[in-house]
């Protein structure tokens, strides 16, 4: 939808979308060097649309420094979970002189790139929370052309230098996010960025499509942080990722390869989805065909793509809706996490309809726009890289290598001890920060209480003495799953409420809920506490967790339909329930 149009609908839109249940809350602090309004309004519409309800705060216009260095006495009272940096290069300061030297360019660049960082600092210092910052938009003039990316006095130059510092940071500072003002400009293209009537006006330095475009990109670093963001390409096949009816043409005819522009563009396209597949994004076949024909299409030589890279794999003649159900559940995750793609604008429709919470893309026809169709949605959008995430596709792989063992033995316990598991439980690291953060926020179905946690806030609990906290990564015979499952525990006297317990779903019915049951009544015993209180809150993806407590022998100690209390004593006599993986290491 245009900007202008959302931003005229912009009252009603919010009205339905805060209709829905479950929103997740979160502050956001605008610090703006302009006005902000705009991109606030925009911003709220798209984090709406995926379930993430934000409180905004204002910063007074172009006192972005003043508030967060000199009196951030209104930001502490605020509490925010994120703090926006609004700025652009119109905030920039000073201008170099056209007779500047190379020391004079490195001295402007350090000057501006300081007064940045102590933002940073001082928000990190008094606010402990996550900061978006807008890098910068090259300059709308060039007072030498060409030359202004060569010369120590160029606009252009000073710009990337600074951009570069910034990304620099970035990558040392875990709490430190930049937005790509520099990229959407570039999308979106500088004329149409920039319109001057409009800062004059208004102090708003972007039109209302680019404003659209950085509100966009931010909202896909805000789904990042809270887990948001999708986790499974779901492809149909015929004129989707190659040309042709592989059924009517055969395998020796679809068009893919370098031999015509059609073919290459859908060649292109499925490098597009092996690079989203080596970064840890899954893919999925949904295909109305025969399977034994369909799959054929992976076998012609200038395929991309081979089988041995599809997660899940539906090619019949039943209706798509139904397919993208199964291969959800195949996959243990929800419909929440699937973008669907195909040519057919019919299926689209249907999905759409059928299974709203799955993302549909109007990719269109032509294979030459798919990629850019799905860029444009950020639907894969990724604040940090994780071992996990780059190995996800492996772990799929060995998740169906122990559903094909598990049919030779004649009990489950024989499939379990064949497994040779092993685990690690500890209480929380900060290598593993990240990640742990990461699972928080994109765990819905094994979620007893469904709480999110940011980043720095599961920082404060590793050092928290009244909390116990503990990790649980897993391994077998067939390869390292990774850390998988997380406890939270908040210390009350002789009590622990337990206000955080989840586990990834590609390690269910293998054991490991025992485990780290037996870790947390271990760490209970050491500190002397007396009873564990867990809490179950159901929404609409947890029922697979609904009795957890009941089956590890707490009894039910109170609650309603809104939230069950479970406890269970801690003796001295607790008896171990782990019985098939190799002891946790403590440390």
């Amino acid at each position: 939808m245009p900007a202008a149009v959302l931003l005229r609908k912009q009252k009603a839109l919010r009205r339905d979308l805060l209709n829905q249940t479950h929103l997740l809350g979160t502050r956001i602090a605008l610090l703006g060097g302009s006005t902000t309004t705009e991109f606030a309004s925009l911003l709220e519409l798209l984090l709406l649309e995926e379930g993430i309800q934000p409180d905004f705060y204002f910063s007074d216009y172009n006192k972005y420094f003043e508030e967060a260095v000199l009196d951030p006495s209104r930001l502490i009272q605020f509490g925010p979970n994120l703090v926006f940096v609004y700025t652009s290069s119109i905030n920039i300061q000073g201008r170099a002189v056209l007779e500047a030297t190379e020391d004079d360019f490195a001295a402007h660049v350090t000057s501006e790139y300081m007064r940045f960082a102590s933002i940073w600092n001082a928000l990190d210092e008094f606010v402990g929370g996550m900061v978006i910052q807008n890098n910068f938009e090259l300059p709308a003039q060039r007072l030498l052309g060409n030359f202004d990316l060569i010369s120590a006095a160029g606009s252009v130059r000073f710009v990337n230098q600074l951009n570069s510092e910034f990304a620099r940071e970035a990558g040392k500072r875990t709490k430190l996010f930049l937005n790509d003002l520099n990229a959407v400009a570039a999308s979106v293209g500088l004329k149409n960025f920039h319109d001057p009537r409009r800062w004059y006006g208004y102090k708003i330095f972007s039109t209302p499509e680019a404003s659209l475009e950085i509100a966009k990109s931010a909202a896909g670093i805000v789904r990042a942080i809270y887990g948001r963001t999708r986790k499974c390409l779901v492809l149909d096949l015929d004129n989707t990722l190659w040309g042709g009816v592989i059924g009517d043409d055969g395998p020796e005819k679809i068009k893919i390869g370098r031999e015509t522009p059609e073919a290459e563009a859908y060649s292109a396209f499925q490098e597009y989805c092996l690079r989203l597949r080596d970064r840890g994004i899954l893919l999925a076949v949904c295909s109305k065909n025969s399977e034994s024909i369909a799959r054929q299409g992976f076998a012609h030589p200038d395929s991309v793509l081979k089988l041995h890279h599809i997660s899940s794999f539906k090619a019949n003649w039943d209706a798509k809706y139904q397919n993208v159900k199964a291969i959800a559940a195949e996959l243990n995750i929800g419909l929440d996490s699937l973008v669907f793609v195909d040519d057919n604008p019919a299926e689209r429709e249907i999905i759409s309809a059928q299974l709203p919470m799955v993302a549909v893309p109007n990719v269109g026809s032509d294979p030459t726009g798919f990629i850019s169709v799905l860029e444009d949605g950020r639907y894969f959008e990724s604040v940090r890289l994780s071992r996990e995430d780059l190995e996800r596709s492996q772990q799929y792989e060995a998740n169906a290598q122990r559903t094909a063992v598990e049919s030779r033995f004649e009990t489950y316990d024989e499939y379990l001890d064949s497994l040779e598991m092993s685990a690690e439980i500890a209480p929380f690291k900060p290598v593993y920060v990240d990640r742990i953060a990461q699972l928080i926020n994109k765990t819905n179905q094994f979620n007893l209480t469904t709480r999110r946690y940011t980043r720095a806030e599961v920082e404060s609990l590793a050092s928290n003495p009244s909390c116990i906290t503990l990790y649980g990564k897993l391994a077998d015979k067939f390869g390292d799953s990774g850390l998988i499952s997380i406890i939270i525990g908040r210390r009350e006297g002789s009590i622990l409420h337990v206000d955080l317990w989840i586990m990834s779903c590609r390690v269910l019915k293998r054991g490991v809920e025992l485990i780290m049951l037996d870790s947390l009544i271990s760490a209970c015993q050491r500190d002397g506490i007396a009873e564990v209180l867990g809490y179950y809150i159901p929404t609409e993806k947890n029922g697979l967790v609904a009795d957890h407590y009941a089956k590890l022998g707490f009894e039910r100690a109170g609650g309603n339909e809104q939230k069950s209390i479970w406890k269970l004593k801690v003796s001295r006599e607790y008896a171990p329930r782990n019985k098939y993986i190799k002891e946790p290491v403590h440390e």
